[in-house]
């Protein structure tokens, strides 16, 4: 057990049964007041939010969690298998802790997932891919209006918007998080 003195902001808590990330942790001295610390967590497995106040001298259980590279094999039922580059050593990793961006996830990309003793707790895709155009409809010659869009679908099977004069082969770089079209790859 841990001081609230001695959380940092980024460390993940065991609060009230559940594993909680701490986004923002505050020191604070109002007037005449007891000082205390302000902190906004996020839980780990729903993402709900939770504020709290802990006095200075309240104990506190910090979890251990180990962060690592990981290397995406393949997709198995409610699982993608990723495997440690330095052990060889194969894990299941539930989908769900890759939110939106486990659509865009291709076998042999790295990946960043945290245990905590044995369990995964959160997992992370790179923030943009590099992805190869399977289809598109060719533009129209004069349908070039501004930031003029249009339907693509990339090698995993997701279908994006990008700009008119990207065609089928070309690669384009897309954000995971938002699915967006950042820019077309030489």
């Amino acid at each position: 057990m841990a001081k609230a003195s001695d959380v940092k902001s980024g460390n993940v808590l065991r609060f009230n049964g559940e594993l909680v990330a701490v986004e923002e942790y505050i020191h604070r001295t109002p007037g005449n007041l007891r000082a205390f610390y302000q902190a906004r967590m996020r839980n780990v497995k729903t993402g709900k939010l939770v504020e709290y106040r802990f006095r200075v001298d309240e104990s506190v259980e910090i979890a251990r969690v180990e962060t690592n590279d990981y290397q995406y094999l393949y997709e198995e039922d409610e699982f993608f298998v990723v495997m440690d580059n330095s052990t060889y050593e194969q894990f299941n990793i539930p989908k769900f802790l890759f939110g939106n961006s486990a659509r865009f996830l291709k076998e042999g990309m790295n990946v960043i997932v945290a245990f905590e003793s044995d369990e995964a707790i959160m997992a992370h895709a790179p923030k943009s891919v590099e992805l190869e155009i399977t289809y598109t409809e060719p533009a129209v010659k004069g349908d070039t209006s501004t930031n003029a869009l249009k339907n693509a679908t990339v090698e995993t099977g997701v279908e994006v918007k990008v700009p008119l004069f990207i065609n089928q082969g070309d690669k384009v770089k897309i954000d995971t998080q938002t699915g967006d079209y950042i820019e077309r790859v030489k």
